[in-house]
């Protein structure tokens, strides 16, 4: 008889994964996981002893998905903030459930937006902003953190709602948001 397959923690992070993107979050369970992986619930408890345990595990590899779906722009680097911003935004239509996995679920919960802009995580985003508006790093953070603010309304609001993405009007707004927030901290330096 040959060996039956080794189910690994990989795996079942990847499974929690699979269900959160195609059903939700709320759908991660060790009966959700194991059907999706083939086996019974056992391997998926023997890697994690609680499901909060998984479903951290999952909301780190959604995070990790996150970032490179947002690092993926293409174009010259004075338009990386808009690419960014609208990646964000078709993040949101392309992947609803993992969009609300990760900022509607609570799992966030105890980081402040301080905490957020200044996260290890957050560098590549602020770097490649950085380089393509010429500020220095608090500069971009402050640009940041208005584009942001902007860009996840407009992201919740379609995650949320049958409200269709029109990249050609929201790109317009978003070259609004940005122009506005480069000038104002551009008079701030005066």
């Amino acid at each position: 008889m040959p060996p039956k397959p080794r189910i690994t923690k990989d795996m079942v992070i990847e499974a929690a994964f699979a269900v959160a993107r195609e059903t939700g979050a709320e759908n991660i369970n060790a009966r959700t996981v194991s059907e999706r992986l083939k086996c019974s619930t056992q391997p998926i408890m023997y890697h994690f002893a609680t499901i909060e345990e998984l479903r951290t595990a999952a909301f780190e590899r959604t995070d990790q998905f996150h970032l490179a779906y947002l690092m993926h722009v293409s174009g010259n680097e004075k338009e990386i903030m808009l690419g960014i911003g609208l990646n964000y935004i078709r993040f949101a239509v392309d992947e609803p459930h993992l969009f609300r996995f990760l900022f509607q679920s609570g799992y966030t919960e105890g980081n402040s937006l301080l905490e957020m802009i200044n996260s290890e995580g957050l560098m590549p985003v602020l770097s490649a902003m950085q380089q393509g508006m010429h500020l220095d790093l608090d500069q971009t953070r402050e640009v940041f953190i208005t584009l942001a603010m902007f860009v996840h309304g407009y992201a919740s609001i379609i995650a949320n709602n049958p409200l269709a993405f029109d990249e050609k009007l929201i790109a317009k707004h978003l070259k609004r948001v940005c122009t506005g927030a480069i000038f104002a901290i551009q008079e701030e330096m005066k």
